[in-house]
């Protein structure tokens, strides 16, 4: 971090000026220099290790992932030291939201002259409709804070910025602090820390206090504009921590001046939001107009008092840089105090003295916005002369925009690197929570590491390294813990109803992916198998046009690109298509957004499997194949592996998740996709060109029905190798027992429906149950007509009828439970390019 600041010498957090170490870190220095460099350099691997296994950024396809990392050594704070600056944090919340309720309210700041008009309404976080008649009492707005701190070379720590708008980072703090303790578990003995879990209890407590005492039973959620975001791992996280629903602003809705969530059961009370989303964008009628991101009505029903909103959408303004120039006298004007804890030195360019003072002398600060706090800071000592004159006449022209800070080098810490110990310069991190009465402060926090391409202020940096705040806690006061609440005997509950439709949808169609993707790896491996050999027989060459004419329904194979060509060249085109053109990395990109969208609702097991993967198959070398057409094994192991992880998938589905709920729904898009495809690849076999004339023409359609569905085995068992029609499509198509048939889909499925919540529409499971009579019917008439051969070379149509059902079906299970509303357009698979709503 080169910025000019170095002309004094930063204090180091770990010597003091005699060479000695300071006395909390003496018991870290011992077992930290007792593993040598190698074992320290094997526990930052560990440490690398972990995080990018539980804390990726995404597995979105082209994502960004999100280099968050943890040094192995920690960063110590004395108990006196720290309970200095928790009394000073706490100060300057209370002027924060006194501030932010004066703004906001009777606005006797502009009125008596200390907070100049110009900082207020033209800052973009200042939103009007966010005011009230009456002043709003404390906390009301402003229920979570954070503040970031640096130590000047005097030792004494100034604040750097004030977080109001999103105090992210705590649950990154409680990462890194489970990460440390499961690679560096000796310094956790050596040296006691006070635990961060209790303030996370302390926040769970006081989101449900904040519903009305007339709710019943609290409605929390925790609002997320979604997977795309960079924080979303870390609103996964809290809202686990939080105990609260996920939620995205689509699966929200204000009815009769409430919020509700919408679920499988209906619409469900939210009295309390803890928003992690722009304020801005909260709600389209009053804010940004023409934004997609919000919920109407949202501000309505704020002002209604049916929901609490934490922080305020308005709070965001208090993190203006400018602001910090006048918090001393908003401190004397609001509560007659002096600010405990001061700002780094910030002067605002609006100000006459300031300009006369700064404008000589602006290579000793750091030039900002002044009302945006996330603007990179302009140094102006590193500025060529050409960009120091235009800065220097922009702020003649417009000095009510910019804000100055003095160039104040942090203080350094020990990181682990390459050659050993090297002193980083340091940003410190810490959280405070409103709990009703007063402010509380997270006993640890996050000291984010600079390099020397980081800026010391703006927006932190996607990728980091951060040290694990230590709280010594031999001298931790006595404190009381979360206030007892009155038990309310629960009621027994099983429900799968709770769950938002928008989560039903997205299992739904991740079953729906997953079993598509088996069929299109189960259909590429047939087809491959007729390619491999050196004798291939015409049947093969027959089979082979049937398997074609699959894949090419399913979407994985450009059909007329394969039409007429020979076996070589049909190899090339299959190869080409499924690994070049995107066919099969296209499904396995919407698993990923599907995996993504449902991290929340899925174990770490069951998450990780279908992370990994995805990511596995993703990173096959298949394409490179594709200009060998003779070498096919490449596709043929991306099969194998396809099949492989849906078989780990449906196992772990099976075993690790409750049947309701999102389980209900994985398996109905499963039974539903399998049914669906199913019948029309049965459809097609059965089509073979000739067999009307000449019945015989039909047994490779039956051996490829028997192949498709993985009965071969099954069939020789029962019958001993003798191939005939009605014997082959009763196993395929309507024995109940066989998992891979058409009947047992149809079954599940009627199952399925009947265990979903009260409700539904009754019609759904006589829609699937006339399905199934329908498939029972045609195997009867097939084993009773004269011609069995006959009288299967007709089952083509009525089997892509039934296909047509099942999608109609697909239909009205996603008008009935996943749409707000009905809709005219077709929801199915016919119409699917409805489908990814807000997923890419």
């Amino acid at each position: 971090m080169n910025d000019g600041a170095a002309a004094v010498e930063p204090r180091d957090e770990m010597v003091d000026g005699s060479g000695g170490l300071r006395p909390h870190w003496r018991p870290l220095l011992g077992p930290l220099t007792g593993l040598g460099r190698e074992a320290l350099a094997d526990r930052q691997r560990q440490l690398d290790a972990i995080l990018a296994e539980e804390g990726k950024g995404s597995v979105l396809p082209g994502a960004e992932p999100l280099a968050r990392r943890c040094d192995p050594i920690p960063f110590p704070i004395g108990a006196a030291e720290f309970a200095a600056l928790e009394a000073g944090l706490v100060q300057r919340a209370r002027v924060l939201s006194a501030l932010l309720d004066n703004v906001y309210g009777q606005q006797r700041l502009l009125a008596d002259g200390v907070l100049p008009p110009s900082i207020v309404y033209p800052n973009p976080a200042f939103l009007r409709p966010c005011s009230v008649a009456g002043p709003a009492g404390p906390g009301r707005r402003l229920h979570i804070y954070a503040a970031e701190l640096i130590r000047g070379p005097d030792g004494g720590w100034r604040v750097l910025a004030d977080r109001t708008a999103d105090a992210a980072g705590t649950a990154y703090a409680l990462q890194n602090r489970r990460a440390l303790a499961r690679v560096m578990p000796e310094l956790f003995r050596l040296q006691p820390v006070r635990r961060l879990r209790p303030f996370f209890e302390l926040w769970e407590d006081r989101l449900q206090r904040l519903a009305p005492s007339d709710a019943g039973t609290p409605g929390v959620a925790l609002l997320t504009p979604g997977p795309a975001d960079k924080l979303w791992f870390e609103h996964v996280l809290l809202a686990r921590e939080l105990a609260c629903h996920l939620v995205e602003p689509a699966d929200l809705t204000v009815r009769g001046g409430g919020l509700f969530l919408k679920t499988l059961r209906g619409l469900q009370p939210v009295h309390v939001l803890l928003r992690r989303q722009d304020g801005r964008t909260l709600d389209p009628l009053e804010l940004e107009p023409g934004t997609l991101q919000g919920t109407p009505g949202l501000l309505d029903a704020m002002r209604a008092g049916r929901v609490q909103v934490v922080n305020d959408p308005g709070v965001g303004f208090a993190e203006a840089p400018a602001l910090a120039a006048f918090l001393p006298a908003i401190a004397r004007h609001l509560l007659g105090e002096t600010l405990i804890l001061p700002s780094v030195e910030t002067l605002w360019m609006g100000d006459d003295a300031a300009r006369r003072r700064v404008l000589p002398e602006l290579a000793r600060w750091r030039v900002r916005p002044a009302l945006d706090g996330t603007m990179t800071p302009m140094v102006f000592a590193r500025l060529s002369a050409a960009n120091q004159a235009r800065l220097r006449a922009r702020i003649t022209h417009r000095p009510e925009a910019f804000a100055v800070t003095a160039l104040l080098p942090p203080s350094v810490a020990p990181c682990l690197g390459t050659q050993g110990f090297t002193p980083r310069p340091v940003v410190l991190r810490l959280f405070l929570l409103f709990d009703g009465r007063d402010w509380q402060a997270m006993p640890g926090g996050l000291a984010r590491c600079l390099s020397d391409e980081e800026a010391l202020a703006g927006r932190a940096p996607l990728h980091t390294l951060a040290k694990d705040v230590w709280v010594a806690a031999e001298e931790e006061a006595p404190r009381t813990g979360v206030a007892h609440l009155p038990v309310v005997p629960l009621l027994i509950r099983r429900p799968s109803g709770d769950l938002p439709s928008r989560v039903a949808d997205d299992f739904f169609w991740l079953g729906r992916y997953l079993e598509r993707l088996e069929g299109g790896a189960r259909l590429l491996r047939l087809a491959l198998s007729r390619l491999s050999g050196s004798d291939r027989a015409a049947r093969d060459r027959v089979e082979l046009e049937s398997l074609l004419a699959c894949l090419d329904r399913a979407e994985l194979l450009e059909r007329d690109a394969a039409h007429g060509l020979g076996a070589d060249a049909a190899a090339a085109t299959l190869l080409g298509v499924a690994a070049e053109r995107g066919k099969l990395a296209g499904l396995l990109d919407d698993l990923s957004r599907l995996a993504e969208r449902l991290r929340d609702r899925l174990t770490e097991e069951v998450y990780a499997q279908l992370s990994h993967g995805l990511q596995g198959l993703a990173a096959l070398p298949v394409g490179g194949a594709a200009a060998r057409p003779r070498n096919l094994e490449p596709l043929a192991r991306a099969t194998t592996n396809v099949l492989s992880f849906t078989a780990a998938m449906a196992g772990l589905a099976a075993e690790n998740m409750v049947r309701g709920g999102g389980r209900l729904f994985l398996d109905l898009g499963r039974r539903i996709e399998r049914g669906w495809a199913g019948a029309g690849a049965l459809a097609q076999v059965l089509d073979q060109p000739g067999a009307a004339a000449q019945p015989a023409r039909l047994e490779p359609g039956l051996r490829l029905a028997l192949e498709l569905c993985d009965s071969v085995i099954t069939y020789r068992t029962r019958y001993v190798g003798v191939l005939q029609p009605a014997a082959v499509l009763d196993l395929v198509l309507a024995d109940g027992g066989n998992p891979r048939s058409l009947a047992f889909q149809l079954v599940a499925a009627r199952e399925l429906l009947a265990a979903l919540p009260e409700g539904q529409d009754p019609m759904l499971g006589m829609a699937a149950a006339e399905l199934l009579a329908e498939t029972q019917r045609l195997v009867a008439d097939t084993e009773a007509a004269l011609d069995q051969y006959a009288a299967a070379v007709l089952l083509p149509e009525p089997l892509r009828q039934i296909r047509s059902g099942i999608a109609d079906l697909s239909d009205r299970i996603a008008r009935q439970y996943f749409a707000v509303l009905p809709v005219a357009q077709s929801l199915g698979v016919e119409g699917e390019a409805r489908r990814l709503r807000g997923m890419a």
